[in-house]
């Protein structure tokens, strides 16, 4: 069995701002690609739970009848530029798509700087809590300088220049805007019913009664869903672990166990796909990419539970 610890000391030698995108890329890649993922959707979960981003998900009716493409828009694209850099040409790709996907919509400043801010910390908090080890200051420094980056080719303002004054903001926005309100239950459900939705029965009711435990009581409350029974708590807990001890010891058998496409919506992926059909209907161009735009995804972005 290869050390697998070699892989933090090479990541403590790097400089997390200067080299933030390869620091970031082998966390997501090789330490960790099935909880960030798990991460992520925490991340658009909790986004649910401020009701300007409920309402506009709600109103729009895109997580109600295409929740399912929304979350596999953001997993492709976000794996395009974690995978090839926000400068590559892939990387601009994907965000061109994303900022066409948000131009047509009034939002506001603070909803994107927060909706960013959980893409830095949730994967991190789910990491420190539930992986096969925590992350390295290095780790999460690179998360806050690459995503940092990424803010201002989107062109949110006031980015914070340090991770403690973005981690600041992340908590202080949560606790004066988190609301229950009829969007942010009904977004929140249809968020809980996808996740649960990738599994056959009776796997998918296990799941449904354990997705609950991936909240806080705040973010619950903001949702509107009940607190998990204490055997869906026990369980939830004894699968997670179980798999952090399994990843520990056997990262290579985990890798080949936990791989599927994570794109349901696209026929074909990861074998190929334009990114400019990635994102909601009003997104889509020409197809004028060219080469690059043709081509299997990185095999770690599939890593799916």
């Amino acid at each position: 069995m290869r050390n697998r610890y070699a892989t933090v000391e090479y990541l403590r030698s790097l400089d997390p701002k200067a080299d933030h995108e390869t620091i970031h890329r082998t966390s997501c890649d090789r330490e960790f690609p099935w909880d960030y993922g798990r991460g992520l959707e925490v991340a658009i979960w909790r986004t649910c739970c401020i009701p300007s981003i409920s309402e506009l998900l709600d109103g729009t009716g895109e997580f109600a009848r295409r929740a399912q493409k929304r979350y596999d828009d953001t997993r492709i694209l976000l794996g395009e530029i974690v995978h090839h850099g926000y400068a590559s040409e892939r990387g601009r790709q994907a965000l061109r798509q994303i900022n066409l996907a948000h131009r047509r919509y009034s939002i506001s400043n603070d909803d994107m700087l927060y909706v960013l801010s959980t893409f830095v910390f949730e994967p991190i908090r789910w990491i420190d809590r539930w992986a096969w080890r925590r992350t390295i200051e290095t780790e999460r420094l690179s998360a806050f300088y690459f995503y940092r980056e990424v803010g201002a080719r989107m062109n949110i303002q006031d980015l914070p220049s340090e991770y403690t004054e973005f981690e600041r903001f992340n908590a202080e926005y949560e606790r004066a805007n988190f609301r229950l309100t009829p969007s942010s239950a009904r977004v929140g459900a249809a968020v809980m019913r996808l996740y649960s939705s990738w599994y056959p029965r009776p796997v998918s009711d296990l799941v449904a009664a354990t997705l609950p435990c991936r909240l806080d009581a705040t973010a619950r409350q903001a949702l509107g869903i009940r607190r998990a029974s204490g055997p869906a708590r026990a369980l939830h807990r004894f699968g997670l672990h179980a798999h952090a001890r399994a990843e520990r010891a056997a990262p290579a058998l985990m890798a080949r166990l936990m791989t599927r496409p994570t794109a349901r919506t696209y026929p074909g992926y990861p074998r190929g796909y334009r990114i400019s059909d990635i994102g909601p209907e009003h997104t889509r161009g020409p197809h004028q990419e060219g080469p690059l735009a043709l081509g299997p995804a990185s095999s770690a972005e599939n890593r799916e539970g």
